[in-house]
């Protein structure tokens, strides 16, 4: 168990799991883009240690860039994105990936997709580590996604808590 500012945490997911997961994305980003350069899009702050892994595993030319977007306080979503740092690439005619760390009640996902359509891609692509099927009822498709989880507040491998927690290595579950 571990201790965030006033919370506790217990393990969920492995490093070895996650990589594993992110292993299962490249490949099929390799399949898919392989007469293709795509643009990896980062969410900042959570997806650093997502995107850093899966240009690890993934073989094809790509070009990477990030975009930080905010919509948690605490432990809630506020369910209200505010857009932080926006792109200043030309990204007409290209296909981009987004990469999210999690995607939970999906409005982030929805206001990038709104951004990108203005931006005339030629296709856009949504990358998770995570899923909350739960809690996700947008109509927005998910492409990839690398391990589904239930509704519960987790932390590690660029999750948060109030800033801490980033660094781990593993996944840790809200302790009930």
């Amino acid at each position: 168990m571990i201790q965030l500012h006033d919370k506790h945490f217990v393990p969920f997911i492995s490093s070895e799991e996650i990589d594993f997961a992110i292993a299962n994305i490249a490949k099929q980003m390799d399949d898919d883009f392989f007469d293709d350069v795509p643009v990896f899009v980062g969410v900042l702050n959570g997806s650093f240690m997502v995107l850093s892994d899966l240009m690890k595993h993934y073989r094809g030319m790509c070009e990477v860039s990030f975009v930080k977007m905010a919509s948690y306080e605490g432990t809630e979503s506020t369910n209200e994105v505010k857009q932080l740092i926006g792109l200043n690439e030309n990204l007409e005619g290209k296909t981009v990936v987004i990469v999210e760390d999690i995607v939970d009640t999906g409005n982030t996902i929805e206001e990038l997709k709104a951004i990108f359509k203005e931006k005339k891609v030629k296709h856009l692509k949504i990358a998770t580590l995570f899923l909350k099927p739960d809690v996700y009822k947008k109509d927005i498709k998910l492409d990839y996604v690398g391990i589904r989880i239930p509704n519960k507040f987790i932390v590690g491998f660029g999750l948060d808590y109030d800033g801490l927690g980033r660094n781990l290595k593993d996944i840790y579950q809200l302790a009930e």
